[in-house]
């Protein structure tokens, strides 16, 4: 009887869940140690002026290019009310800043849960004052994550040789010279899934000194995927002259385009590529 039963048709297994990207910026700190030149005194370096643009919107404007993230939260801190002279259907804020870095990125990711984000969706946390960051540099972390069981972050590869310092009554002097060849600098973005990343920060938010650190706490390894050197944080007052040369020599179109500006009409430069 078994010979009269049709064939069975080949296993096909269930399609997979699709994979959904959000993006988080801390943008609750006041950047007390980086100020611009001629700058007013008081505004959070996020919001200060670099090349004509505030440097958020800079940021932003990268984010902005990734055409796989659901949006973007600016987690704000209360009372800020910058963004509502800059809105935008690729970002959204919220007033989740905290004390501490920890503080805000958890505050983030319940509003990304309230959102509809579910813990295995990935959450990208980006310094807002990286604002040199670009879309492929985005791209090319998700594409080196997305199949990873931990995740991992944007970082740089140590070039300069590397010491140990001791201080006395001769000044500050080196102690020794460290092996620089497995040394990385950490950069953002940083790429985790929703749930693990929040169970990291709630149990060791307040000694990480970004995410990675507090999921390496948790006993996991995330995946080091090459950035840039200029992906670099805007830290002290030199920075601002730094990155808008960058910006400068980009020509600055993404955040033009995005954002508007005095430039905005202007033709890029031929052979340029920029975001």
């Amino acid at each position: 009887m078994s010979d009269l039963l049709p064939p069975r048709p080949p296993f096909t297994p269930p399609p997979a869940a699709p994979q959904r990207f959000w993006a988080l910026l801390p943008c609750a700190g006041t950047g007390a140690r980086a100020v611009a030149p001629g700058a007013a005194a008081g505004v959070p370096k996020q919001y200060q002026p670099v090349a004509g643009q505030p440097l958020v919107l800079h940021t932003l404007a990268a984010f902005a290019g990734v055409r796989r993230l659901q949006s973007t939260l600016v987690a704000v801190a209360p009372g800020d009310a910058f963004f509502e002279a800059h809105p935008s259907e690729l970002h959204f804020t919220a007033p989740c800043g905290g004390p501490t870095r920890a503080d805000t990125v958890l505050g983030g990711l319940r509003v990304l849960r309230e959102r509809g984000a579910q813990d295995g969706d990935w959450v990208l946390v980006h310094d807002a004052a990286r604002c040199l960051v670009t879309t492929a540099q985005i791209d090319a972390l998700i594409d080196a994550c997305v199949h990873d069981s931990v995740g991992g972050l944007l970082a740089h590869k140590l070039a300069d040789t590397l010491k140990t310092a001791s201080e006395g009554p001769g000044g500050v002097r080196v102690a020794s010279t460290v092996d620089r060849s497995d040394k990385w600098l950490a950069q953002t973005p940083q790429m985790f899934r929703l749930g693990v990343l929040a169970a990291a920060l709630e149990r060791y938010g307040a000694q990480a000194t970004d995410e990675a650190s507090a999921m390496e706490a948790m006993g996991l390894h995330p995946r080091l995927v090459p950035g840039g050197a200029q992906n670099f944080k805007v830290t002290y007052p030199e920075d601002f002259a730094l990155a808008e040369a960058v910006l400068a020599q980009r020509h600055l179109p993404a955040t033009l385009e995005r954002f508007g500006g005095p430039l905005a009409q202007a033709a890029p430069l031929p052979g340029k590529t920029f975001f």
